[in-house]
């Protein structure tokens, strides 16, 4: 009976501390979309290490989804300072200048990324979308089409992603492209208004 007591406090013991270590995981906390909290304890984590150069990816990545874009700029720069060749801060970092704008900036980040990361690579896809957006700002159409058609190779089940590619073709008056693109999108998802739109847009154009 003892015996059996001790093995139920030790189970009871071991769930406690897991569940305690998953509470002050600044990953894990990103990772269930507790943002302010992950910040929290990556500053906690800093505060003991200045040179933890995790802390400083995962509190980036939360800063971003938390939409504090200028912080999350300065984070990533200053983590970059300890350890330049983190490409996990540099894409972040690019990441954090595109939403405030910084396009051309923003763009050099991305390049950077894809030119030194692996394809298997968490965010490599992601990259290539972030940069086929920089492009359409900037009226490059074709250079569009090339990094998005990249982003849904990579990822080829974001209807979103391919919707946009729709549009770069588009206004490339790549039209027949545009609308394999838009048809992809409506697969992946039929109540797509977007795709739906650009497809009567573009159709309109070649009867």
């Amino acid at each position: 009976m003892k015996i059996k007591k001790l093995l139920l406090s030790l189970i009871l013991s071991s769930i406690f501390i897991s569940a305690y270590a998953q509470q002050k995981d600044a990953l894990v906390l990103y990772q269930h979309g507790r943002y302010r909290e992950s910040i929290q304890v990556c500053e906690e984590e800093l505060q003991s290490n200045p040179n933890r150069i995790e802390s400083y990816v995962v509190m980036c990545w939360s800063l971003v989804e938390n939409k504090q874009y200028a912080e999350a700029e300065q984070r990533a720069t200053a983590g970059l300072k300890i350890s330049p060749y983190e490409l996990r801060l540099i894409e972040i970092l690019g990441e954090a200048l595109f939403y405030q704008g910084k396009n051309n900036a923003a763009l050099e980040q991305f390049e950077l990324y894809v030119s030194n990361a692996k394809e298997n690579a968490g965010r490599f896809g992601k990259a290539y979308y972030f940069m086929g957006e920089i492009y359409i700002k900037l009226a490059r159409y074709q250079h569009a089409d090339i990094s998005l058609s990249t982003a849904v190779k990579l990822e080829p089940m974001i209807d979103s992603w391919w919707v946009r590619l729709g549009f770069a073709r588009e206004m490339a008056g790549n039209y027949a492209e545009a609308i394999a693109a838009y048809d992809e999108a409506l697969r992946l998802n039929s109540s797509n208004v977007d795709a739906t739109q650009g497809k009567s847009r573009v159709s309109a154009q070649i009867r």
